[in-house]
């Protein structure tokens, strides 16, 4: 088993909301070499914020409960501020009552319980390797083609709020 992992993560969109994409690097060390792997997923229609969220549950889902000491990169301040300031607990106390991306954060919250999760928040564009690395697989992903709907997004109020004043 790995001892630790890291997990780096972006998430974006071309316009707001729009085509959106999230990037993710995981990298961990084995018999003294390190490993990553890249993983992307592009989306017709979402928010910034929303494939923030999605790049650090894909990352950790990735994981299949198998990882417990994960530290997770990200320049999202809305994902890390969450967690390091304690937020997300109080607003699931609440049952996510008036919360945009109530789906996502319950996703996430799940599968967070089944690590040791560290937030670490980086400067976005500001000459990291690994988030440069994470912007561009953002960029890929919208750019692929095969982009899959999000379903969230698309269900939510904002989403069909949207939608609708999109089609006048």
């Amino acid at each position: 088993m790995i001892g630790e992992l890291t997990l780096y993560s972006d998430g974006g969109c071309i316009n707001n909301p729009g085509p959106g994409g999230c990037g993710v690097i995981l990298e961990y060390q084995t018999e003294n070499r390190t490993r990553s792997i890249e993983l992307l997923q592009g989306y017709q229609r979402t928010t910034n914020n929303r494939m923030e969220l999605m790049g650090v549950i894909m990352g950790l889902q990735k994981l299949n409960g198998h990882q417990p000491n994960v530290h997770v990169h990200t320049d999202s301040r809305y994902v890390v501020d969450a967690f390091e300031k304690k937020w997300v607990f109080g607003w699931e106390m609440k049952q996510f009552k008036n919360r945009t991306n109530a789906d996502l954060w319950q996703r996430l919250l799940k599968i967070y319980r089944q690590h040791q999760v560290k937030f670490h928040w980086v400067r976005g564009h500001d000459a990291n390797p690994r988030n440069e690395r994470c912007d561009q697989l953002v960029t890929m992903a919208i750019k692929k083609g095969n982009l899959v709907t999000d379903m969230g997004y698309i269900n939510s109020n904002y989403g069909a709020l949207n939608l609708s004043m999109e089609a006048r």
